[in-house]
């Protein structure tokens, strides 16, 4: 089997005196989508932190296609591959949305076919439509869209998004929706933090369960939906 894509071995993590991850395991290959499943204040958003190189770990370490990048810094990671949708969006408000679609492009990963404006224009047809606005202009759910075109305009070896859907309309959330279904068939490997557990274990190869700080449980989505004691025990479901 293939080495890993990404791999994380022992990994501590917290912020000041305040320890929040206790010595996580997990590995991502590439093609997998992975939801990181768990209550509020879990840990989740800590995990993406500190693989993207927001928070730098107190132990353990952190492996990107067999190079260790739990000691480098957030940009470095990011030109290695590793593209993040933050919870919150995080738009500029002073860019266009094109502008937002060209001043991170980046071409890499030799892939066949690159995302370009164009491609991401057609993938979220709302933003062809706003590509002149500002990002304060937009509505929430135009903005989470802008915010994954935006790392997909990096043509990512792992993308990362933390709360895919949190705060959206229904109609809006059946979009990104689709669109993480449709990156899925295309083989983008994926980590996806989301609260909504039956959207996730369709679209997810596998499921990694954190409470208070650590992986509790793991396994595919046909395993998870057979236990749903977890759900009431881990999720708040």
């Amino acid at each position: 089997m293939n080495a890993p894509l990404l791999c994380c071995r022992g990994l501590e993590a917290g912020y000041g005196t305040s320890r929040v991850l206790f010595g996580l395991d997990f590995d991502i290959r590439a093609g997998e989508v992975v939801a990181l499943l768990g209550r509020n204040g879990m840990g989740k958003s800590t995990t993406i932190r500190t693989i993207v190189g927001g928070l730098r770990p107190q132990r353990g370490e952190i492996v990107f296609e067999g190079r260790p990048i739990h000691a480098e810094r957030a940009d470095a990671i990011a030109r290695l591959g590793v593209a993040i949708v933050p919870e919150g969006r995080q738009c500029f408000p002073n860019l266009t949305v094109h502008e937002h679609l060209v001043a991170f492009a980046a071409r890499r990963n030799g892939v066949a076919e690159p995302w370009t404006p164009a491609r991401l224009y057609a993938l979220f047809p709302r933003l062809a439509e706003r590509a002149d606005h500002l990002g304060n202009q937009l509505s929430g759910g135009e903005q989470q869209m802008l915010a994954i075109a935006r790392a997909l305009s990096t043509n990512p070896r792992l993308l990362i998004l933390d709360e895919a859907t949190e705060g959206l309309a229904p109609v809006i959330r059946e979009e990104i929706w689709r669109c993480l279904a449709l990156l899925k068939a295309q083989g983008q490997t994926t980590l996806v933090v989301d609260k909504y557990v039956e959207r996730l274990m369709a679209l997810a190869d596998r499921n990694l369960i954190l409470e208070r700080g650590r992986i509790t449980w793991q396994g595919s989505s046909a395993e998870l939906d057979a236990r749903r004691e977890l759900w009431g025990r881990y999720l708040g479901v």
